[in-house]
């Protein structure tokens, strides 16, 4: 009998010894998957980081001119004003003139090497993403909210609104006013 006690305990014991050692496997695997998800995370978050660094870098390229290009468009204004303002006919000033012209034209070819592309909406439709109005005007001959007159144009810089466009917005014309005279 006391054989039989001895091997009870030593079979109980080992059941305690199997139990412990299958919960002991239990709670490695679990901290084994915690691992793993905390590993593919941290990898997740480094390609994360990566990419959002790659995408910094491509707008600091794309738009490290934009406050340049922002103090040069006073320059290309005042070339095209001085133009619009020059009388073409006059020959004194047709040598100067023509100077003015093919500076204007080298500064816009300029712009466009670096993605600067002028906004001029003249007879477009009103978009109040790239346009600001500055005054509304009726108008019959064209459709209501189109671009009458543009005061200085816009530019974007590379697909970016670098300024809007200033343009005179149309209105359609209000119903005239009977006058006194007709009321009666």
């Amino acid at each position: 009998m006391a054989d039989e006690q001895l091997d009870e305990k030593n079979l109980n014991s080992e059941e305690a010894g199997a139990a412990n050692a299958d919960a002991r496997v239990l709670e490695l695997e679990e901290q084994l998957a915690a691992a793993k998800d905390q590993s593919l995370r941290a990898a997740a978050d480094l390609q994360n980081i990566r990419r959002r660094a790659e995408q910094d870098v491509e707008k600091a390229h794309k738009f490290a001119l934009e406050k340049f290009a922002g103090d040069l468009l006073p320059i290309i204004d005042s070339l095209e004003r001085g133009l619009e303002l020059s009388n073409a006919d006059d020959e004194t000033i047709k040598p100067m003139r023509e100077g003015i012209e093919l500076t204007l034209k080298m500064f816009q070819d300029t712009l466009k090497r670096y993605n600067l592309e002028a906004i001029d909406p003249h007879g477009q439709p009103f978009n109040a993403e790239h346009h600001q109005a500055m005054a509304m005007q009726e108008s019959a001959e064209v459709e209501p909210n189109s671009v009458l007159n543009v005061f200085q144009k816009g530019y974007l810089l590379n697909g970016r609104l670098l300024r809007p466009a200033m343009v005179v917005v149309s209105k359609a014309p209000s119903a005239a006013q009977p006058s006194i005279n007709e009321k009666a």
